[in-house]
């Protein structure tokens, strides 16, 4: 009788599998985390990359600051994370809502791509905007 092992995909199907690229977002993520947790972004000297529209053009742009924000969640400073960046704090438990769903729906083997309204897409474009002007006049 002949033995059979776990059936083994090839590598480009495991690849085109629709939870290959949530569960590389997650795995990314979960990597930048840890390295994250234990440098402090508060401080210079580290491998974290500079914001680009800060480069160049010395304005903030409406993610600066997320990095901090993601440093101090995770060391329990809830307020310093509120003054690193209000806009996205609160946006951030949608976007871990988004990635869930992305990975449970890329688990079930069905690709999930979200759908965004023409008002929501230009809601989520005024409130940038908003949010960046309002940090950068705010000083």
């Amino acid at each position: 009788m002949a033995e059979t092992g776990p059936v083994r995909l090839p590598r480009a199907d495991v690849l085109r599998h629709p939870a290959a690229a949530p569960l590389a977002v997650l795995v990314a993520g979960a990597a930048g985390a840890g390295y994250l947790y234990g440098t402090d972004p508060h401080e210079s000297g580290h491998l974290l990359p500079a914001c680009p529209f800060r480069f160049f053009t010395g304005l903030l742009c409406p993610a600066c600051g997320g990095t901090r924000m993601v440093y101090d969640l995770m060391h329990g400073q809830f307020t310093a994370a509120w003054l690193d960046n209000r806009v996205l704090l609160l946006a951030s438990p949608l976007a871990l809502a988004l990635l869930a769903r992305w990975i449970v729906e890329g688990l079930r083997g069905r690709r999930w791509r979200p759908r965004l309204s023409s008002r929501v897409q230009v809601l989520v474009l005024a409130v940038a905007v908003t949010w960046t002007v309002v940090r950068n006049i705010r000083g």
